[in-house]
């Protein structure tokens, strides 16, 4: 038995995997040991490791197949979702992994991984062939990423990726959004999704409902800016040039 043929089926092994090919875990421990020091495996993080390509020299596992066993509910989000789909083309070096349980920002391989606390359980997929990934759907991406937009990507990349996405389930939206229970989330989806409201097809209920949960209060759509204008519809307070929003960059009028 070549151990490091056996673990390069998966994309990422533990011990535990390991442990079934030897009679006890000192055995399986040496031998991975073994093989880090020859340069086959690679230790991840505590009891998660990779092997290293022969051909390429890299690890066999990405960095969505990393974060998506980091533990045992984790799947990644937000803007990482978003470069999964390949909606957006910028790389970015941050991973964003949801779980249910914690677990300590690291780095591997030039990325870093941040938790994110999972607050609901839907709208989670599992692509068939992607070697263990889990991932947001395109709806809870969108809803995630609005929801968190001030602490992660930002009100500019947010609108860009919404813009760049081809087809929306209202119905998923609506689900997300009513076990989210954020009368502030209700607000900015709402509003968000209006500025393309013909292209997403999205239907007068869907907006009726943003706004009977949305609540009394006016709120700051982003933090990120300084001159705001309010909104009556939505009751927040945008940035003054958001009108002149294109393709997620904020222009001048005049220009």
């Amino acid at each position: 038995m070549n151990l490091y043929f056996e673990m390069l089926k998966n994309p990422i092994f533990n011990m535990s995997d390991v442990e079934e090919f030897y009679d006890s875990y000192e055995g399986a421990r040496s031998a991975v040991k073994t093989l880090i020091k020859d340069g086959l495996v690679l230790k991840i993080r505590a009891n998660l490791y990779t092997c290293v390509s022969g051909e390429t020299g890299e690890p066999v596992a990405n960095r969505f197949q990393i974060a998506s066993r980091l533990t045992s509910s984790a799947y990644i989000s937000h803007h990482t979702a978003m470069e999964y789909y390949g909606i957006t083309d910028q790389v970015f070096y941050d991973v964003y992994v949801s779980s249910e349980s914690s677990f300590r920002e690291f780095e591997f391989g030039g990325y870093t991984y941040h938790y994110i606390k999972s607050k609901i359980q839907d709208g989670v997929d599992s692509p068939l062939y992607s070697g263990g990934i889990k991932v947001t759907n395109i709806e809870r991406t969108i809803i995630d990423s609005i929801k968190d937009m001030d602490k992660i990507s930002g009100m500019e990349e947010v609108v860009e990726n919404i813009n760049s996405v081809s087809t929306i389930k209202e119905e998923f939206l609506l689900k997300y959004l009513a076990q989210y229970k954020n009368q502030f989330l209700y607000q900015k989806v709402g509003f968000l999704m209006q500025l393309d409201k013909n292209r997403f097809n999205l239907s007068d209920d869907f907006y009726y409902i943003c706004q009977k949960n949305m609540g009394k209060s006016t709120r700051y759509l982003t933090n990120e800016m300084v001159n705001f204008r309010y909104d009556k519809k939505w009751k927040l307070m945008i940035p003054t040039k958001f009108e002149n929003m294109k393709n997620g960059a904020i222009v001048d009028a005049d220009i």
